[in-house]
């Protein structure tokens, strides 16, 4: 038998079940271990429960402020005032884009979060030099969480000449995913970056996370845009709306139409329950097959001054807007920040299972819905079997 690394003895399941959890080479071995088993290792939870590392499905590591003394929000209530406010604020800040995103990055991972997609600038005046940063971050902290990066035209694609072929540059130096924003609304030409930037994916063997605020129709044509090249390109599965505002400011009927072709076209859906805009019809969109899954977004940054990083809150947050109350309701809501994520990612061996990563977190709660709803303390954050935070305190590398 593999040595045993580590026991997590009086360890609480999602399903209420008392075990004993057996971690070896950074992987779970058991999840019914003798407690007498000899172990390096042994942590008693005293009833905690346990769940698979959070996962943060849509961030801005390359915006954030945390680190720094207080920052007054500076912009406008406006999109492109933001966009302009970051240009001019971000370059003259006294901590890097390494710096800052590493500090960001550490408060997931004292609040369980073990894997994070983030969006990172890409535009004319920086360049590749934000993804840089974030990719430095990524490299000192791989042994505490694992990035994607999402290679973001904040600024647009066609009305800024020379972004595409910087986000083809971007996939060569260690993006992940192509990124892509409000065709109509910023770019004023929705084929030209489409097809653009759903070009540079299909060249790279990538996927796309594309932002899309836009409301109404005008954001349900994009949505229908982007399925059809989805399909077209044999990409489903690969392909994210992100906050996808349209779909719950339009009718039922409307609504219904985008979730079907969504699910056909294998289109995923990640939201961060904005307060300025309708939330997405969750439960509709899932029971057609859509991938629904959750992210912060901005914390504490140019774009934001609130956030913490704390995913629970944040589907807590999901799950209050969308009315959803009782237990089982409860139980699908952390499916957006565990199972939907790993799946809409890509991760492989992921939960609660014999065989899959020791990414975990442990949490003083009787159970998911306690977990939710109360967005319970942080006990021990665990990635690849190994302990990066203790009681809300990084610890890792």
């Amino acid at each position: 038998m593999t040595p045993i690394d580590l026991l997590l003895t009086d360890a609480r399941l999602p399903d209420g079940r008392l075990t004993t959890i057996a971690v070896a080479g950074g992987r779970i071995v058991a999840l019914d271990a003798p407690a007498e088993a000899v172990a390096r290792e042994r942590i008693h939870l005293g009833g905690d429960l346990v769940l698979p590392a959070l996962i943060d499905g849509h961030m801005h590591l390359d915006k954030t402020l945390v680190g720094l003394p207080w920052i007054g929000h500076a912009a406008e209530p406006f999109r492109m005032s933001r966009i302009e406010t970051d240009k001019r604020i971000l370059p003259g800040l006294p901590l890097s884009t390494e710096q800052r995103a590493a500090n960001l990055a550490r408060l997931c991972v004292a609040q369980g979060t073990g894997h994070i997609r983030t969006h990172v600038d890409i535009d004319n005046e920086g360049r590749l030099a934000k993804l840089e940063g974030v990719c430095a971050a990524r490299e000192r902290l791989a042994g505490a969480v694992s990035m994607q990066i999402v290679a973001f035209p904040q600024s647009g694609v066609m009305r800024c000449p020379g972004v595409l072929d910087l986000l083809d540059a971007a996939m060569r130096e260690g993006a992940d995913l192509v990124g892509g924003i409000d065709p109509l609304e910023i770019d004023r030409d929705p084929k030209g970056q489409l097809d653009g930037i759903f070009a540079i994916a299909d060249r790279h063997g990538r996927g796309l996370d594309i932002h899309l605020h836009e409301p109404g129709e005008m954001g349900l044509f994009n949505v229908q845009e982007i399925c059809s090249r989805t399909r077209a390109l044999g990409l489903q599965g690969k392909v994210t709306i992100s906050h996808g505002f349209c779909l719950g400011g339009v009718a039922e009927s409307k609504q219904q139409a985008a979730a079907e072709l969504m699910g056909e076209c294998g289109v995923a859906l990640v939201t961060h329950g904005a307060a300025s805009a309708p939330l997405p019809p969750i439960a509709l969109l899932r029971r057609h097959g859509v991938t629904v899954f959750a992210g912060n977004d901005d914390v504490r940054d140019t774009w934001s001054p609130y956030g913490n990083a704390d995913m629970l809150e944040r589907i807590s947050y999901i799950g209050w807007r969308a009315d959803l109350r009782h237990d089982p309701m409860l139980h699908d809501i952390l499916e957006l920040a565990t199972g939907a994520g790993a799946k809409a990612l890509g991760l492989e061996r992921y939960g609660l299972a014999v065989g899959n990563a020791a990414d975990l977190v442990t949490l003083r709660a009787e159970g998911v819905p306690e977990a939710v709803g109360a967005h319970a303390p942080r006990r021990l954050v665990l990635h690849a079997g190994r302990v990066v935070a203790r009681d809300g305190a990084y610890c890792g590398p």
